[in-house]
């Protein structure tokens, strides 16, 4: 490999390298905190770079050459002053900080739409979604698909799991005791179900064969089938806030986690969205006690304060006991 080649493939390792590094504090401008590596990216970055490799397996050193000739000393000259080197910042820590499981890479921003493109667009996604048969076994079980409702230019978006019996009935989530209480609670936060978009993972209800009644959790399968929908729902309505409700729903966003119980009321990001993992609605109707509900509650505070929502001293001391 001729000198010339190790040259130019020094200075495209460097551009990339700067690039990589624009790019990642662009990411963190955007309030992305972690971005994901795979093992084999990380096995290549602990490599020296390409022109150096090359540079000591292919340049083999040259043979000494002949001691020259005695010469007559030229004059002395003014040493020159050389300009000091610039020195260069290493990339800070933050900027190649390592990943975490429950963070998620914001995707690459995509143009604004107007409101009638946003519209059609999202109608052409319900379309889409609507004659979707890419799980055979759900697809053949459903009543309906399960799209999702509420305003495409919401600022809080809500995400549950998957549709159950009401919901694969009317065909819209969160239609039924569960969904009532999510009702209720977006109501105290002063919104209302027009004023945001409610959606889950998967549209369909999971199949129960042999089952007359009851739900089942999805598998992390489907999931991934169907999330690219959920993903478009996202980019299109483009929410300040997303909710995440219950354990299902989070692992379906996130992936693998420490649990609903530690996780709930902790800022995370999604496709570079902040995201608010909470209970699920179902499980204060199993658990109806004030410190449950309280919990729950602090976290829809949360949301608020990050929306810039006015709350009132009332709202703030909910399911307090000395509220009672």
């Amino acid at each position: 490999m001729t000198p010339a080649t190790i040259t130019a493939m020094s200075v495209a390792y460097d551009q990339l390298l700067d690039g990589t590094i624009q790019h990642l504090q662009e990411l963190k401008e955007h309030g992305v905190r972690f971005v994901s590596l795979s093992p084999e990216t990380l096995a290549g970055l602990n490599q020296p770079p390409v022109a150096a490799r090359a540079r000591s397996q292919s340049v083999s050193p040259a043979p000494p050459a002949p001691a020259p000739r005695p010469a007559a000393r030229p004059p002395a000259s003014p040493t020159p002053i050389l300009p000091k080197p610039v020195e260069q910042k290493p990339p800070s820590p933050q900027a190649l900080a390592l990943p975490l499981p429950t963070e998620s890479t914001a995707p690459a921003p995509a143009p604004a739409l107007s409101p009638e493109a946003r519209a059609a667009a999202f109608a052409d996604l319900r379309r889409r979604a609507l004659a979707c048969v890419r799980c055979p076994n759900l697809a053949a079980a459903r009543k309906n698909v399960v799209f999702g409702v509420g305003d495409i230019n919401a600022q809080l978006m809500f995400i549950g799991e998957a549709p159950g019996a009401d919901e694969d009935t009317q065909g819209e989530p969160f239609v039924g005791k569960a969904g009532q209480l999510l009702t209720k609670i977006i109501q105290t936060m002063g919104l209302t179900r027009d004023t945001v978009y409610i959606g889950n993972i998967l549209k369909c209800r999971p199949d129960t064969p042999g089952q007359a009644s009851g739900n089942r959790k999805p598998t992390p399968e489907e999931m991934q089938t169907c999330i690219p929908y959920l993903h478009e729902q996202i980019d299109l309505i483009r929410p300040r806030v997303i909710v995440a409700l219950g354990a299902t729903a989070v692992e379906g966003l996130l992936g693998k986690t420490i649990g609903i119980t530690k996780l709930r009321g902790q800022w995370r990001t999604y496709r570079g969205i902040p995201l608010m993992p909470t209970y699920h609605p179902a499980y204060l109707l199993r658990n109806q006690s004030l410190s449950e509900k309280r919990r729950i509650w602090e976290d829809m505070l949360q949301v608020m304060e990050k929306l810039g929502l006015p709350i009132s001293q009332k709202q703030r001391d909910y399911f307090l006991k000395a509220a009672g």
